[in-house]
């Protein structure tokens, strides 16, 4: 039995379940989650190990090194990146692209292993490294706390209530802190009254730690209880670390610490990392969400327990947010749904219009049961709502309904033609099922290709395919079986009973007219087409270049850099010049400074920047996305004008993976001063092209050192060694670490130095005494050293897979970075290169290059997997050779459209050219197919193919045109925006090559000859 007569007979049984499927769609849809972004893994975990006093080139050779080493032991890195700086080495460890999410859990661990191994071979003083697999955690929900009446400490004490709460919301993975300051006990001591009294720092520092320590005092058996021995003696108050007692070296009386110093509470100096909302001191507030988790809910959440806990703030404490990704995704998702609806809008109207009430509604109805189906499959599938999904549902739609049209319109056709409608059915079924369904796998082949990118990219659009795949196969089960039975519902005979040719309209007669011209012609026209693709080609040698387009969130990034070394007070005093300037401009709504290191992750595509005293990243939040584009000039102007000392860039966010600089030349080699000539060589090509801005390199300026010479022979007798300088030193400056201070749950680090009055000033260097251990006096630092000079060091030493890496970077300041590197390649690669150095090209050049070669390499098993569907269709060879000379011609309109309204042709058009050539073969096949039926049935093959033609004008044309008008709702979306004119222009001209080109081909290749009588 056929399974449209099933359906039929069958009739209340598939009504109940398709009620049932709508009902399960919207349960499904307020049950997925919900994302901004979809969710993509980054593979990289970051080794941070420190090395307290040593220099850049030190910490690259005795820290980095080994520890690189090490870790390329792992199978499954792809490489290694680094760099040094002082006292601390930061390496990254990238994984190969064809490990997913499942597999690094255990490379994690594995990588732990090689880390922990190489411990062995690090100097004494450095690691133990740390391994940080979490990098990629997102931080959604992001908020900053500040009030003026408060100090820092009663401000901590509020925002660590919140973050204990706070993680025992529903949906809540995580909850971090941003820009909390270190409390910590400091003991000045003077170093004359030290020195005075023979008290050494290391006596002062063991008499403490002695003291503070906690031990096992042991139990005590008493009867028949066994009591534990507590001791007094732990400092339970800092009045009572000055309390305690330490022995005078040239007296040997016993004198409390608080007669020789000075005991306090405050915050280390100088902090690491800082913020600032508004003009004012801040501490952030970042919350993640679970794996797989729904951010609107999870906002919803944490607003609602806030709302809750809003009688414990403080009267004054201000909440400012940052980011809150469930508004911008309940908003996001509202925008799509609205954009969805709009469509689905668009197609039906489109239908009633060409197709009939009856026929048009029955089809909107099979499309929207189409669509609340793919939701139950996505729930299934673990396919969140997000741009990328419902940006797929909307591509999806004008195919949606390509099948359902071609069974609607053949069994319309047989009704009118007099024919019962269980008879029309069965047969348009039988007839049309299996070339629709090899049409439908091609349509889903197209897309295929992204399923099998392993790498970020393809992971980003993965939900593409799997919306696109999952919707267009339930459409063929929905045409063959409810497109059927609705048609037997609700399609009547002509009531007067006469039988109507349903081609004799105008529009069959015009077109027919010009069909057999074409076919009569039919060199003309391939002609024509020749010249038109020789057109198209020319022409996209004009069509702008790019990756993924700039993000529409209404946030522009402003990085500032100071010169590399200064401190971080510095940085800050330069934050606050700018914000002054920033609060004033037109349509900002907030400013948000990150002062020493980039903000948390608070969406996927953002990549902080590492700790560094001397940058900041400003976040401008504005009224409206559209006025960035007049608020940079507007913000590069008052720097210039205002810190002109500040190097600056202005940055929207991007879509999709890729991050840092748009441009970037990498130098790869051993000698670090060849690398900055190479680098500064590039850098001066960039300053020339007056299109490159935020001209830098990521090593900068090298830093400035005090260099101090040790007096061997006088060091030697006086009983000094150069350890004793380094902490003495140390102790004056910036201070020695002597134990903790618990207090509850808190330890709080205590910091032994001298007054500020004595760390001030760098002539105060000479001024620093050391304590002889030999003597048992204080010996003046002048008297055992040599020279106290000022030098110059890299500030910072990078590498990648081992090689010393320098990159010389830029990006464009209008135009696009693909027309600008087009510029500068050719400049750069002419640098004359030493024997031994090696020339990179990094940026977007780099990403693009990475995630179109990874996505093109699967295309031509795609594509052949298309033909091989298209010959078991036909089971000839002529038929698919046809379509193939045909797709290269969707290209015609395809460039048209992007010269046309100023597009260009990225990452997402290159999907679109994809999908673009799945829609045209499958209408070619219906074409072709209804050919070779009027063949089978006897007619001469000119007749044959004219008739048939004829016959495909509707279903094709109503498929194209409701694919393209279903797709402007996209045309406003900055994501889709490449993508929608590439397929509605090229389906457009691929529509017209269908009807008259694929015809006319097809008289080619049969050799079917002009025949006016037929």
């Amino acid at each position: 039995m056929n399974i449209a007569e099933t359906t039929i007979r069958k009739k209340t049984f598939f009504l109940a379940l398709t009620i049932c499927l709508m009902a399960m769609g919207i349960i499904a849809y307020e049950k997925l989650g919900r994302l901004e972004d979809p969710e993509y893994t980054i593979k990289t975990a970051v080794i941070v190990t420190q090395y307290p006093g040593a220099t850049p080139l030190e910490v690259e050779q005795e820290v980095t090194d080994p520890l690189e080493k090490a870790i390329q032991q792992l199978g499954q890195l792809d490489e290694v990146r680094s760099f040094s700086r002082d006292g601390l080495s930061f390496i990254y460890a990238d994984i190969k692209d064809n490990f997913d999410k499942d597999d690094l859990p255990q490379i994690w661990d594995e990588l732990r292993r090689k880390v922990s191994a190489g411990q062995s071979d690090l100097p004494p003083g450095a690691g133990p490294s740390v391994v940080n697999d979490d990098f990629g955690d997102v931080y959604g929900v992001f908020y900053a706390f500040y009030g003026d009446d408060y100090d820092y400490s009663e401000l901590k004490d509020y925002v660590d209530m919140l973050k204990k709460e706070l993680l025992l919301v529903e949906n809540v993975a995580k909850v971090e802190l941003y820009g909390e300051q270190v409390e910590t006990v400091f003991i000045e001591t003077p170093r004359a009254k030290l020195a005075q009294l023979g008290i050494s720092p290391l006596q002062i520092l063991q008499t403490f730690q002695q003291q503070n320590l906690v031990v096992d005092e042991g139990k005590i058996t008493v009867g028949d209880e066994y009591i534990s021995v507590n001791t007094t003696g732990i400092f339970r108050t800092v009045e009572e670390i000055g309390d305690m007692l330490i022995r005078s070296g040239t007296s040997d009386k016993m004198i409390h610490l608080k007669d020789v110093a000075t005991i306090k509470r405050g915050y280390y100096d100088p902090p690491r990392k800082l913020l600032r909302f508004n003009g004012k001191p801040a501490i952030g507030l970042g919350i993640s969400t679970i794996k797989g988790g729904n951010v609107v809910v999870m906002g919803q959440a944490v607003a609602e327990r806030l709302q809750e806990l809003e009688s414990e703030r403080p009267i004054g404490i201000e909440k400012g947010t940052i980011a809150y990704q469930s508004g911008t995704v309940e908003k996001a998702v509202n925008g799509f749904v609205l954009n969805l609806a709009e469509a689905v809008a668009i197609v039906i109207i489109v239908l009633l219009i060409f197709m009939g009430l009856r026929v048009g509604l029955l089809i909107g109805a099979v499309l929207l049961i189409t669509i609340l189906t793919t939701f139950i499959c996505m729930d299934f599938m673990g396919v969140t709502l997000q741009n990328i999904s419902l940006g797929a549902l909307i591509i999806a739609l004008g195919m949606l309904v390509d099948n359902a049209i071609v069974v609607a319109e053949g069994i319309l056709i047989k009704v009118q033609m007099g024919r019962e409608r269980l008879e029309a059915a069965v047969s348009t079924v039988k007839e049309t099922m299996w070339p629709l369904l090899g049409a439908t796998m091609i349509a889903i082949m197209a897309f295929v290709a992204i399923a099998v990118s392993n790498d970020k990219t393809g992971e980003f659009l993965l939900s593409l395919f799997q919306v696109i795949g999952t919707s267009l196969m339930l459409s063929w089960v929905f045409a063959i079986t409810l497109t059927p039975l609705f048609c037997h519902m609700v399609l009547r005979p002509s009531k007067s009973g006469n039988v109507e040719d349903p081609y004799a309209g105008w529009v069959y007669r015009s077109y027919k007219k010009v069909l057999c011209k074409m076919i009569h012609f039919r060199w003309v026209t391939i002609g024509v087409m020749v010249f038109l693709l020789f057109a198209a080609l020319y022409g996209f040698g004009f069509v702008k270049q790019s990756f993924f387009p700039e993000s529409t969130r209404p946030q522009v990034m402003i990085n500032m850099w100071l010169r590399e070394g200064v401190h971080i007070n510095t940085t800050e005093r330069a934050v606050k010049k700018a914000e002054e300037g920033l609060a004033q401009l037109e349509h900002v709504d907030d400013v948000i400074s990150f002062i020493g290191e980039g903000a948390l992750r608070f969406i996927l595509t953002y990549d902080p920047e590492q700790n560094n005293s001397s940058y900041a990243q400003i976040l401008l939040t504005v009224d409206d996305y559209n006025s960035i584009e007049e608020l940079i000039p507007q913000i590069e102007k008052y720097y210039f004008e205002n810190l002109p000392e500040v190097q600056l860039s202005v940055k929207r966010f991007q879509y999709g993976p890729g991050s840092g600089s748009k441009i970037a030349a990498r130098f790869s080699g051993k000698d670090t001063k060849v690398l900055r000539m190479l680098s500064e060589q590039a850098m001066e090509i960039m300053r020339q092209d007056n299109a490159a801005t935020f001209i830098h390199d990521d090593w900068r300026q090298k830093v400035k050192t005090i260099d101090v010479k040790l007096a061997e022979a006088q060091a030697k007798s006086a009983g000094i060694t150069r350890s004793m300088i380094n902490d003495a030193i140390k102790a004056s400056f910036s201070g020695t670490m002597a134990g903790l201070f618990r207090e509850g749950t808190d330890m709080i680090p205590i910091v032994f130095r001298s007054p500020e009055r004595e760390r001030r000033n760098v002539d105060s260097l000479l001024d620093v005494q050391v304590f002889s251990t030999l003597h048992g006096k204080y010996v003046p630092i002048q008297q055992v050293v040599e020279s106290v000079e000022t030098g110059y060091v890299d500030s910072v030493i990078r590498r990648k897979n081992r090689s010393r890496t320098i990159t010389a970077q830029c990006d464009p300041k209008f135009g696009t970075a693909d027309e600008l590197f087009k510029r500068l390649r050719p400049h750069i690669e002419a640098i004359s290169m030493p024997e031994g150095y090696s020339l990179e090209w990094g940026g977007e050049y780099e990403d693009s290059r990475d995630a179109q070669s990874k996505l093109m390499a699967n295309v031509p098993g795609a594509f052949l997997v298309m033909v091989l569907i298209m010959i078991l269709l036909f089971n000839r060879l002529k038929q698919p050779l046809i379509i193939v000379m045909t797709l290269p011609l969707a290209l015609i309109g395809v460039s048209a459209g992007l010269i046309i309204m100023n597009m260009p042709f990225g990452f997402m058009s290159l999907l679109g050219f994809l999908s673009l050539s799945g829609m045209l073969i499958k209408n070619a096949i219906v074409l072709l197919d209804q050919i070779d039926i009027e063949i089978r049935g006897g007619k001469d093959s000119l007749p044959a193919v004219i008739d048939a033609s004829v016959s495909r004008i509707r279903p094709v044309a109503m498929a194209a045109l409701t694919t393209i008008l279903g797709m402007a709702p996209l045309l406003i979306d900055a994501f889709f925006a490449s993508m929608s004119v590439t397929i509605m222009f090229g389906l457009a001209f691929a529509t017209l090559l269908t009807l008259f080109f694929v015809p006319v081909m097809y008289t080619v290749l049969f050799r079917i000859k002009w025949s006016k009588t037929d």
